[in-house]
């Protein structure tokens, strides 16, 4: 499809990307969501913990929502589209990927950017009730490239899934490492650094034979961290096997389902490969949305709804 004109316009204390991108994540609040835990267990013998939001009346319509790396069900992006997807007669399941429900995961594995596995268990689960003729997927961040993946990739759809959206989607994950580890944005790469290993800890001792101090210790950056424990973990070779391999930029000319993928320009996580402009253009499923503004997952707007949830609505209406 042809890229898609923006029509964000945040308001002048959210243009820099720094600023939007902080406050959406550490002082946006959002209230009025109620969420109801259910817990699956998976093939594996693991489990995720799903948490539902409801629209008042009976819905026969669920957006599944997806987080971003070190994120939960309860972050403001996540509870922010729950509450107007609820408000607008959609129910809501928003996944809580393994180890980030505030329970720890039961295995050496975990999540990560590819593991369109445990998307699949989810689908299964939220069609086996019975109850949604029309499915929807909305992932942030890393949740977003897992989406993009699961559409892309070679299996059969079920036809209860009407459409997609991908928000500031790191799209080529060795570009957005990259981009990760440059100094502009070390305080971000030391966070989310130290909650990834501060999850590793109790794996050292649950999993002796799997990964040794000395591994932890040899873990300095994000990069190591993937080298480390996400390849091992996840039958990869090493860090950038599992980049190669889990980059849902390789899978957008696959993609048969309506998707919207917004990334904004002045995202410092994401690399330029991660605007896939020219796979948008020779694919009729794909519409690309490039704000000047927004930062990482930083859409501020009016009525603390912001611009990409108010686009996730317009967008599953419009494509029913």
């Amino acid at each position: 499809m042809p890229i898609l004109e923006s029509t964000y316009k945040p308001p002048f204390w959210a243009k820099k990307s720094f600023v939007s991108t902080v406050f959406s994540g550490l002082a946006r609040k959002v209230n009025g969501v109620e969420q109801v835990r259910e817990r699956i267990i998976l093939e594996d013998t693991d489990f995720l913990d799903l948490d539902w939001s409801y629209a008042k009346e009976k819905s026969n319509k669920v957006i599944i929502l997806l987080h971003g790396l070190e994120g939960s069900a309860q972050r403001p992006y996540i509870t922010g589209a729950a509450k107007l997807f609820n408000e607008n007669a959609i129910d809501v399941c928003a996944v809580n990927f393994r180890s980030c429900s505030g329970v720890p995961n039961l295995l050496f594995r975990s999540y990560h950017s590819g593991a369109t596995e445990d998307l699949e268990a989810v689908m299964q689960h939220v069609l086996s009730k019975g109850q949604y003729d029309e499915v929807y997927i909305k992932g942030i961040s890393l949740g977003a490239n897992l989406v993009l993946k699961y559409v892309g990739e070679d299996r059969i759809l079920p036809q209860e899934l009407k459409s997609v959206i991908a928000v500031s989607s790191p799209c080529d994950l060795k570009g957005s490492c990259g981009a990760l580890l440059s100094f502009k944005n070390k305080h971000y790469a030391i966070r989310f650094l130290g909650h990834l290993k501060e999850k590793l800890k109790p794996k050292l001792e649950q999993f002796p034979n799997d990964i040794s101090m000395d591994d932890f210790n040899a873990i300095k950056t994000l990069k190591d961290f993937d080298d480390v424990y996400t390849a091992k973990a996840h039958g990869f070779k090493d860090a950038l096997d599992y980049y190669e391999k889990s980059s849902s930029l390789q899978f957008l000319p696959h993609i048969k389902t309506p998707t919207l993928i917004i990334n904004a320009l002045n995202d410092s996580f994401l690399s330029a490969a991660c605007y896939p402009v020219k796979e948008a253009k020779q694919n009729a499923n794909v519409y690309l949305e490039m704000p000047k503004y927004g930062g990482h997952v930083g859409f501020v707007d009016k009525d603390n709804v912001y611009y990409n949830e108010r686009r996730a609505l317009e967008f599953v209406k419009k494509m029913n």
